[in-house]
């Protein structure tokens, strides 16, 4: 016989208990916020054709794809990002719809990221996508949707991070740069690397204003008057339409009431290529990357043909649950489970006892006592599995469990 398996591959886990059950917690507070706002669940396939993300999309790489062959020869993928497949189905049910749709999904996504880079390939996320509204009042319906959804995980201190990619597009078409110099300098702004980002704008012979402008990019960070100051800088139209958009947007957040959780930042250039304006990015303390991140992505349904603007966001399920644990925040309505120990001949009254104190909305778990235990084997079982108190039915009383 071969040897067991019983580890899982690289980049996927198990989840069980407490932290499974605070996933799902922190599952349903989330989806019950995107239902407030009015958002309509949908659900799309793991799999997908190639096409859905292909390159022409503007999704992650091929090589971070999980890529296999039906029967038919077709290839197909799990899907690494959920807004492509949104918008397919959108298009595929609701392309007649001319007002607004509001749609929500909860799913698992899944990226074979290189194996050094220690993160996970599957990971849930639940999101939001907002369809056929252009204005800058649906980009703050988003924003204050997950400021929302921030508030309702229990995190109280956090920022969502604004950027404006046509703000970059603008100063790159001013300088004449084709999409393969200005992809080249997306990544090295993103990587934070502006000796090389310097290097390339020398070899390109970029005009001295325009130069100084992408070198400055970083700078252009804070408050809305910062913002201001950049549109200042700038002689194209693209960048400074840009500028006034999030002028609009902040005037959106006011009415909000959320204005304190926001912050500006022009060098936010995501790794999207479908995203063409406002892109947003939440973090809290605790852990290193982004909770939750979105966009305006105006041109991605017309690749599925139907031609409407779009706005959306995914929440990072494993990392904000991360974020949580980190900061010691225990979850809104996180509710504990007792236990009733019982002697086997006393089985049918602690069925009894346990049908009444569920049917009170506790979570109450029988366990039938076993010939050598004792008390502390019991108690010891019972941290083990999260239970906080144990009635003992011989004894007549209740048991605490410590840590």
């Amino acid at each position: 016989m071969g040897k067991q398996i019983i580890h899982t591959p690289e980049g996927v886990r198990d989840i069980y208990g407490e932290e499974y059950d605070k996933k799902s917690l922190l599952e349903d507070k989330l989806h019950h916020c995107l239902k407030s706002y009015g958002y309509h669940d949908i659900q799309t396939p793991t799999f997908e054709f190639f096409d859905v993300f292909s390159s022409r999309i503007g999704t992650i790489p091929s090589k971070e794809l999980y890529k296999f062959f039906d029967k038919e020869g077709n290839t197909l993928v799990l899907r690494p990002d959920f807004t492509p497949s949104i918008a397919r189905a959108a298009a595929k049910y609701f392309m007649e719809e001319e007002l607004p749709l509001r749609l929500c999904y909860k799913g698992n996504t899944y990226t074979n990221h290189i194996s050094y880079q220690g993160l996970l390939k599957e990971t849930t996320q639940i999101g939001a996508e907002l369809m056929g509204d252009p204005s800058p009042e649906g980009d703050g319906e988003l924003i204050s949707l997950v400021i929302a959804c921030m508030k309702a995980a229990g995190i109280e201190e956090f920022q969502v991070s604004i950027g404006q990619v046509e703000f970059f597009k603008g100063i790159c078409e001013e300088a004449g740069m084709d999409e393969e110099d200005e992809q080249n300098i997306r990544e090295k702004i993103s990587n934070k690397n502006y000796f090389a980002t310097e290097e390339i704008l020398e070899q390109l012979k970029i005009k001295s204003h325009i130069k100084e402008v992408i070198l400055q990019i970083t700078d252009f960070f804070g408050s809305i008057e910062k913002m201001k100051e950049a549109k200042a800088l700038v002689h194209n139209a693209r960048s400074k339409e840009a500028i006034c958009r999030l002028e609009q947007l902040y005037e959106a957040l006011l009415v909000y009431g959320v204005e304190k959780y926001v912050t500006f930042d022009l060098s936010m250039l995501s790794k999207y290529n479908y995203y063409t304006g406002v892109i947003f990015k939440a973090y809290t303390y605790g852990v290193g990357d982004a909770v939750m991140k979105g966009g305006r992505y105006d041109k991605l349904l017309t690749e599925f043909g139907k031609n409407a603007p779009a706005i959306g966001f995914t929440i990072l399920v494993d990392t904000l649950l991360s974020a949580i644990d980190r900061q010691k925040i225990s979850l809104p309505g996180f509710f504990e489970q007792k236990g009733i120990l019982y002697p086997e001949r006393m089985w049918k009254e602690a069925i009894s006892m346990a049908k009444e104190l569920r049917a009170k909305g506790e979570r109450i778990e029988l366990i039938k006592e076993r010939k050598g235990k004792e008390k502390k084997d019991y108690i010891s079982f019972a941290m083990r599995n999260q239970i906080s108190e144990m009635y003992c039915m011989k004894e007549k009383e209740w048991w605490k469990t410590e840590e």
